[in-house]
């Protein structure tokens, strides 16, 4: 069993934020994949289905970014899935807009929902690491991150997720540097 999360704050006004990478990447692998209809469970709006025959959960934690770890955490316990399965899809400032890279664990960086995370379960889950650029004109990271994508910014986004969902078996067998190396061949 694997689960994929991806981050957000669920908030309509958050919607096209920069902080709600995650929620985007989530939204295309159950359209591309034909998971479940999202229901509210766990404290966030879950899938299930299966990848490449394996069964996946995907989940789009509701209690903020602050506090994804509590979701995460209520749901592996409950279907007692391996930290080491899940993969959290997430925005980074510290990467070029459009550029992905994936590891296991490591620092937060200042990153809120991660840092739960990293509280609730532990730090042996998988990341992708999804650029969202550094602030403009001196712009505070929180409010780069709440800022919403430009057009440009989305074009460049679709391309990502359409990138993530052609290599997603590859991540999910967990070769992540070929995982990255693919995305940003491309």
């Amino acid at each position: 069993m694997l689960l994929l999360v991806g981050l957000g704050n669920p908030n309509l006004d958050n919607l096209n934020n920069r902080h709600n990478v995650g929620f985007l990447i989530i939204d295309a692998i159950n359209q591309k994949f034909k998971l479940s209809k999202q229901k509210p469970k766990f404290k966030g709006l879950l899938t299930t289905g299966k990848i490449n025959e394996q069964k996946v959960f995907a989940i789009k934690p509701l209690t903020f970014m602050n506090n994804s770890g509590v979701c995460i955490k209520e749901l592996i316990d409950y279907f007692k899935i391996d930290v080491k399965d899940v993969f959290v899809f997430h925005d980074d400032m510290d990467i070029n807009i459009g550029k992905v890279k994936a590891k296991i664990g490591g620092s937060n960086a200042g990153h809120n929902g991660i840092d739960s995370i990293d509280k609730n379960i532990g730090k042996n889950y998988s990341r992708v690491r999804i650029g969202i650029g550094h602030p403009k004109n001196n712009t505070a990271g929180a409010d780069h991150v709440l800022d919403n994508f430009s057009s440009d910014e989305k074009l460049y986004l679709e391309k990502v997720a359409s990138n993530i969902i052609e290599s997603l078996s590859i991540l999910i067998n967990k070769d992540l540097d070929l995982f990255s190396s693919k995305i940003n061949q491309k």
